[in-house]
């Protein structure tokens, strides 16, 4: 299971916001490069970097800041964040990037997202977010009667390389992680999961590290205020293989 820090941007800075919530921004780094740099140093093999501007305006915002993080990082980046047309996945994979995540378009465009996988074969993440089980939408404002297993089982039907699993109600809030939840999905396809939210401490890293065939799995804030050392807990996770 590898562990994945989540480089959020807005206006070109590295953030986290509480729960989604704009008016609730913590900057961590004026340059996100020196996040990227920071998190190598750790022994990150893959980044997860999030276009919060990009987002809220349903387009890419933040290019010239991924581009800076692709030319110091050496590892694997995966770049999300309001991504709705062909031209900005391809502007992305032109810039290095090597896994797009497209979120709310899965539920609402599956004829898109079947297009941009043939098209882009590998290179596409489904991001499914999910609040007691199902759907979560626009930017967690909508909450449909889809369950998570079934986009995701569709997902993996339409050929995406594998998904993003966010519990909503534990993102940000360092209460740990829905195990349940999250193994069940696990369970339910046979494409990679990457599970994120609620992250908060060692010992919920090493729970997920149990979900046999886990992926990854994505952490932001703890690591950001310490409650996690990243080179601690990727040499734990290394250790129980």
């Amino acid at each position: 299971m590898k562990i994945i820090p989540a480089i959020d941007l807005k206006d070109g800075k590295c953030v986290r916001l509480l729960q989604g919530k704009f008016d609730k921004v913590t900057v961590y780094y004026d340059n996100p490069e020196l996040a990227a740099l920071r998190w190598q140093a750790e022994g990150a093999e893959v980044l997860h970097v999030v276009d919060l501007d990009g987002a809220k305006e349903g387009r890419l915002i933040n290019l010239s800041s991924i581009k800076k993080i692709r030319e110091v990082f050496y590892g694997t980046i995966e770049v999300g964040g309001g991504i709705r047309k062909i031209e900005d996945i391809e502007l992305l994979l032109n810039s290095g990037v090597d896994r797009v995540i497209l979120g709310t378009l899965l539920a609402h465009n599956p004829d898109f997202v079947k297009e941009v996988c043939k098209r882009f074969p590998g290179r596409i993440i489904a991001g499914i977010d999910a609040k007691d089980g199902f759907v979560a939408v626009k930017g967690w404002v909508e909450v449909t009667d889809l369950k998570a297993t079934e986009l995701a089982l569709r997902m993996q039907d339409y050929g995406v390389w594998g998904i993003i699993y966010t519990d909503i109600s534990r993102d940000g809030m360092l209460t740990g992680p829905n195990i349940e939840a999250t193994e069940a999905l696990v369970e339910a396809v046979t494409i990679p999961v990457i599970a994120s939210g609620g992250v908060s401490s060692i010992e919920d890293i090493k729970r997920l590290a149990k979900i046999k065939n886990l992926w990854g799995v994505i952490t932001g804030k703890a690591i950001y205020s310490g409650a996690i050392n990243l080179k601690e807990a990727i040499e734990m996770v290394n250790a129980i293989k």
